[in-house]
């Protein structure tokens, strides 16, 4: 038995111990066992954990139930998603609150360069089924990765019609991956996992309670690119994922609607305040996340740099690998902080080296 999942399932099963503390604990500690295996006091004396969550975390001993799962894990082939792996979600690391560990069935790529998700109400309208199927129909040819939620309504019509374009698609969970909600799109589970994926922060026998949708939703929101969103109310899970996507710093897009359209008022809110990207078409999406970028010859200025400091040159060393790269591989590269990167990046643009893009993409002039 792997005994770093053991410890990695566990920490995810203490009370009072989020994803946030976990990561706090984990920028302490080089492992999660390290964790278990700390003595009180050193745990009470890191800065957000305390003393109540220090004697919590000593407590825990609900080993066997991280051993059954890590059965389930073995028996299905799942794959596991660590906050410290490489292959994990890069996009999410940037999120405050991510995941600690995620599950995982399917052959997508969680770290490819186009990923967005496409959401919206249950309840939609012939006009909300066309412009999804017609948005991700034209965008077959630009290899970009469909997410949303597996829900009824605009979601499913996400995820078939990615299907039969033959665009990877993942769904996200709001529950363990030893069922589907709704069971009636079991079927469709079954055919994305052959070309996309299920995912999940949710162990076996995890229920699709009410409050577990919001948790999900910040998944949904914060492994892509931008938020898509296709009719809404003014309330509902849609909103929740426009606005969570609006903290994590994503790009997000609104179809509008009637005004007299109580689906559409979500969409009409969220552009009405500036808080999502009026779409109109595929064309729009493409050219404002920078994916008709044509390949240029760069001007030798970039190759005669005397002046840089040295987390400048990590910039441009960064940039210089593609013709446009998107802020949260920056970042996720550099290993600088962000407030380091924001001014490294201003300097740049200064100096004329650097030139900001739609869909918060940068590239070398």
């Amino acid at each position: 038995m792997p005994n770093d999942l053991l410890y990695q399932i566990a920490l995810t099963m203490i009370p009072t111990v989020g994803p946030v503390q976990a990561k706090i604990l984990l920028e302490y500690f080089e492992c999660s066992e390290d964790i278990f295996k700390a003595p009180k006091k050193e745990l009470e004396n890191i800065e957000g954990i305390g003393s109540i969550k220090a004697g919590v975390i000593k407590k825990f001993d609900d080993f066997r139930s991280a051993e059954n799962e890590i059965e389930f894990i073995s028996k299905y082939k799942i794959e596991t998603l660590f906050i410290k792996d490489k292959d994990y979600p890069r996009r999410l690391l940037n999120c405050y609150d991510s995941p600690t560990l995620l599950y995982y069935r399917g052959n997508a790529d969680l770290n490819a360069s186009r990923i967005i998700n496409i959401i919206g109400t249950r309840n939609h309208t012939d006009y909300g089924r066309q412009v999804a199927e017609q948005l991700i129909d034209e965008l077959q040819s630009q290899q970009v990765i469909i997410v949303s939620g597996l829900a009824y309504g605009i979601d499913a019509i996400a995820h078939k019609a990615a299907v039969q374009n033959n665009l990877p698609t993942v769904g996200v969970l709001a529950h363990g991956l030893d069922t589907i909600y709704p069971a009636q799109h079991t079927g469709l589970a079954k055919q994305m996992a052959l070309n996309g994926g299920l995912l999940t922060e949710f162990r076996k026998e995890t229920k699709p309670d009410k409050h577990n949708f919001p948790r999900r939703n910040r998944i949904v929101a914060g492994m892509a690119d931008a938020t898509i969103v296709i009719e809404t109310a003014l309330k509902g899970g849609s909103m929740i994922t426009a606005e969570l996507a609006n903290g994590y710093n994503r790009d997000v897009f609104a179809y509008p609607g009637k005004v007299t359209d109580s689906k559409s008022a979500g969409c009409n809110h969220l552009i009405k305040n500036n808080k999502a990207i009026l779409l109109e078409g595929s064309e729009q999406l493409i050219e404002t996340m920078g994916w008709s970028l044509k390949k240029t010859k760069r001007r030798q200025q970039t190759e005669l740099f005397i002046s840089l400091t040295s987390d400048e040159q990590i910039l441009v060393d960064i940039l210089k690998q593609k013709e446009a790269v998107h802020i949260d591989e920056i970042y996720l590269k550099s290993g600088l902080t962000s407030s380091t990167v924001a001014a490294s990046m201003l300097n740049l643009e200064f100096q004329n080296l650097l030139a900001s893009m739609p869909g918060k993409m940068y590239k070398l002039l």
